[in-house]
């Protein structure tokens, strides 16, 4: 049975989460978190998958995206902020758990909610961003950079040089997506390269060289029509205009002190014992965790871990859908056969 996407609100006293929803109101509920510098569209290929499975699915517009609050404060982007409009979304929908499912900067909102929230975590799946239960910082980071490819001399921090450029340049940041947001969106949705492996990537030299492209104009390129097509491309680059850039690049600034107080506050020491799925992105170099250590510390601290390589880049949910619902379908079959929909009477 096929169900159509429909469109929601939800406001309460201290903020407003639009969200997309598909699938049978009573059906095994699917919250799934977008990441930088995307929308609930950005899961487009999953939502009516796995309605047509008998789930419920829903893919909000995080904070500051789309046409969800944002906010004038670098504070207002914490890492526990966010949790909470999720938090607040799940209340509104009338559940008490949900298997949450999150990619880039969703993936930290998901595993935050996993270990602060355990009792709202039926399992959680998660793209491209492995777990760091201290915290996703740059003291955490850094000592997992694949030194082979960035040697400490000329790259310091790897390949998260950019989140240093964003903490050190905001505002410069901020105005050179502004200048040109619908390049920006068409540089940034490009499918992944196998032959950019053990190559350092273009985030490792973003503070070294003043900005992206050196702070040059953002190039107008080709859209890349593997990722997204021209109507997908003008609804990002709307929303993004709509709401600029301070939002989404806030959640940045507060990756260190806020957010490392938050992971120190989470529930058995921040161990996960809930069934968790990573998918690797064989070809995103700006998050490698196939050849560095970037995934040891999600290891250690999850105890029922399910991994799976998907040969795509960053974007791996709208460069390889069916590769990505095949391997949630998989999952969630394997590790919460209880949680999967009921099949109607007479259906086989």
């Amino acid at each position: 049975m096929a169900f159509p996407v429909t469109d929601h609100t939800v406001k309460t006293a201290r903020h407003t989460t639009c969200y997309l929803a598909c699938g049978p109101e009573a059906g095994p509920l699917l919250i799934l978190c977008h990441g930088w510098p995307e929308l609930s569209l950005s899961w487009r290929h999953q939502l009516p998958t796995f309605a047509s499975l008998g789930f419920r699915c829903v893919a909000p517009d995080m904070r500051s995206y789309g046409r969800s609050s944002t906010y004038a404060r670098h504070q207002d982007f914490a890492q526990e902020e966010i949790v909470q409009d999720m938090l607040e979304l799940l209340a509104a929908l009338g559940r008490d758990r949900a298997v949450w499912i999150g990619h880039d900067s969703g993936s930290i909102v998901v595993w935050n909610l996993a270990a602060h929230h355990p009792d709202k975590t039926v399992g959680v799946a998660n793209l491209t961003i492995p777990y760091i239960a201290q915290g996703f910082t740059l003291d955490n980071l850094v000592p997992l950079v694949d030194r082979r490819t960035y040697p400490e001399a000329e790259y310091p921090v790897g390949q998260w040089d950019y989140i240093l450029f964003y903490q050190e340049s905001f505002d410069r940041a901020c105005a050179w997506f502004d200048a040109n947001t619908r390049d920006v969106v068409k540089v940034v949705f490009r499918k992944g390269k196998p032959n950019g492996a053990g190559k350092p990537a273009p985030s490792a030299s973003v503070l070294k060289v003043s900005g992206w492209f050196s702070g040059a104009p953002c190039p107008d390129l080709p859209r890349d029509s593997d990722i997204i097509s021209e109507q997908d491309l003008e609804t990002y680059t709307s929303a993004l205009i709509r709401n600029g850039f301070f939002g989404a690049t806030s959640w940045y600034v507060n990756y260190d002190a806020d957010n490392a107080a938050y992971a120190a506050r989470a529930v058995n020491d921040g161990k996960l014992s809930m069934p968790v799925l990573f998918l690797h992105a064989a070809y995103d170099y700006d998050c490698e965790t196939i050849t560095s250590r970037f995934a040891e510390p999600m290891r250690r601290d999850c105890s029922n871990l399910t991994e799976v390589v998907v040969k795509s880049g960053h974007w791996m949910a709208q460069e390889k859908p069916a590769e990505v619902n095949a391997a949630l379908v998989r999952w969630l079959v394997q590790k919460l056969p209880d949680y999967w929909p009921s099949q109607p009477k007479g259906r086989n």
